[in-house]
């Protein structure tokens, strides 16, 4: 065990290391647990989780919370079972979401399921440390130059008051020279320069992924606290269940089961597609819907069919499009518009039995209504169990080599001269950029500071820059969203719109099923069209 405490790239420009890395580092120092606490955020953890699993590393999941209004109120957080990830989603989504969260109120109720560590005497000072409390609360410990007099002063105070004490170091970057990238990242994170960054703005320069037997061989005085770290980690025993899928439901008439629902309507949309009804058609309908029901998949359909109902009744231009087309339940039920009996389409593309992933229905909607049926699925489905999903802006080649140069203090204008010519490629591609690309051979990268620069900019390539929103991707819950996901609000938080912290392809690990509402400009344009060609008739009636 060499860290309880090891910020991600994930953690959105504060940490540096990577999830392979980390992961890998873990295997190579010969530790079995590595645990994941970027700060108040757990965009990370499914990704880090599947990782860990796959090297056989036990992955601890937890995160570092802040107070947003008081400075050095803090604690650590690390979920003991799949409760405890349930409150840790809920613990990161109230720090995100509500503008009166404090640190302070999260202990006036019980958090049996969460180990909780933490360096902050003002914090240790100022809850109350009841029994159930004092079983899961650890006085955190950190060895190095500049927090000795700190750890001294905590380790007095934890054998005082007789709580327990743990040893963790801090982990923000993966080696004792990327202490320069991580100045990077935070600088751009404040936007400002490096010249401009104060102490208190950086952490500990000693803060890097140390092995496990160099941490504890530092500890060998106070083998307690050592002992205590790896029972923590001995003790979280969390299984995402990654890859089963978690199907919102359909509110049923009284009587019904999704599937026999499913049956009624599907058929009475046959009745209206054929005229007569071919034998041939029913023998498909049924198949398609033996497939569905095998794979529980029928309260997606009938979901999906709930969405287009609406529409429909709001007048709203819609077509659903992409491989549903293949299937005469989606015709049946009103999603496509392509008979695909006539144009002798395989069910099979859409769906089949080998299949392991859900149905994917695209939706296309007029750029001026799909907010509206955004809306109505919050309301029909309730907004604890609904939400965008967000999607991670990453840095490439440009974005990477203008922020950095940015925080070295160079002017716009001379950024401009250069960033200009550079490809949209990947960061990574830069300290041989003018190699790789005729339109880069005027860029001259040997003199500093440009050199370093673009050295520096290469290490960013992949790193995640902020969130954004998927451009179609909502996803419906059986259970309220925070037992699987932390939320946070979009970039504009004036918006009101709220997303999960984990990007879609994290929350497809979690198994929890995305629906694609897209904006269709080109709906609109007809919609509009056709009024004003009914309005015209109208007229030249009169």
């Amino acid at each position: 065990m060499f860290t309880l405490h090891a910020h991600s790239t994930y953690s959105l420009l504060e940490g540096t290391i990577q999830l392979e890395e980390l992961v890998a580092f873990a295997k190579k120092s010969g530790s079995r647990f590595v645990a994941l606490t970027d700060t108040n955020g757990m965009y990370g953890l499914i990704q880090f989780f599947k990782i860990a699993r796959e090297h056989n590393i036990k992955p601890v999941l937890g995160a570092y919370i802040d107070d947003p209004k008081e400075k050095n109120l803090y604690a650590i957080f690390l979920a003991k079972n799949n409760e405890g990830y349930t409150q840790l989603c809920k613990l990161i989504t109230a720090r995100k979401l509500k503008e009166d969260f404090s640190i302070i109120d999260i202990f006036n109720t019980p958090l049996p399921d969460l180990f909780i560590i933490t360096s902050s005497i003002k914090l240790l000072r100022q809850i109350k440390i009841d029994l159930a409390l004092r079983q899961n609360l650890f006085v955190e410990l950190i060895l190095t130059d500049k927090q000795k007099k700190k750890t001294r002063e905590l380790y007095e105070y934890a054998k005082g008051n007789h709580l327990k004490i743990v040893a963790t170091h801090p982990a923000y970057f993966v080696n004792r020279d990327d202490f320069i990238l991580h100045k990077v990242v935070t600088a751009i994170r404040l936007n400002t320069t490096l010249e401009n960054l104060s102490d208190s703005d950086i952490v500990d320069e000693e803060f890097y992924l140390k092995p496990s037997n160099e941490f504890k061989n530092e500890w060998k005085g106070l083998p307690e606290a050592v002992w205590n770290a790896e029972m923590l980690a001995q003790s979280c025993n969390v299984d995402l269940d990654i890859g089963k899928y978690k199907f919102p439901l359909y509110p049923l008439p009284t009587g019904e089961t999704a599937f026999s629902f499913l049956w009624k309507i599907a058929f009475n949309g046959l009745q209206e597609r054929y005229k007569p009804i071919t034998e041939q058609a029913i023998k498909r309908l049924q198949y398609e819907l033996e497939v569905i029901d095998e794979m529980g998949f029928a309260d997606y359909f009938l979901i999906v069919w709930d969405i287009i109902c609406e529409a429909k009744r709001r007048g709203m231009m819609h077509i659903g499009r992409g491989s549903a087309a293949n299937s005469l339940v989606s015709y049946c039920l009103g999603f496509t518009e392509i008979d695909p009996i006539q144009h002798n389409l395989y069910f099979e593309r859409f769906l089949n039995r080998g299949r392991l992933s859900p149905p994917d229905v695209d939706l296309d909607f007029s750029w001026k209504e799909r907010d509206e049926i955004i809306k109505y699925v919050y309301e029909r489905y309730g907004y604890d169990k609904v939400a965008m999903i967000s999607t991670t802006v990453t840095f490439r080649a440009r974005s990477a080599f203008r922020e950095v140069a940015k925080v070295f203090g160079i002017s716009e204008n001379e950024i401009n001269k250069f960033s200009k010519f550079i490809p949209w490629t990947s960061a990574k591609n830069l300290p041989d950029i003018s190699d790789k690309f005729p339109e880069t051979k005027s860029l001259d990268f040997k003199y500093e500071p440009w050199q370093t620069i673009v050295r520096v900019a290469a290490k960013l390539s992949g790193f995640p820059r902020h969130l954004s929103i998927h451009p179609s991707g909502i996803i419906i819950t059986q259970k309220p969203i925070t037992n699987y996901v932390a939320l946070e609000f979009a970039k504009n938080k004036g918006l009101g719109l709220i997303i999960t912290q984990p990007d879609m392809y994290s929350t497809e690990e979690m198994g929890l099923i995305k629906i694609d509402l897209l904006s269709q400009r080109s709906l609109g344009v007809l919609k509009d069209t056709m009024i004003k060609i009914n309005q015209r008739s109208l007229n030249i009636s009169i």
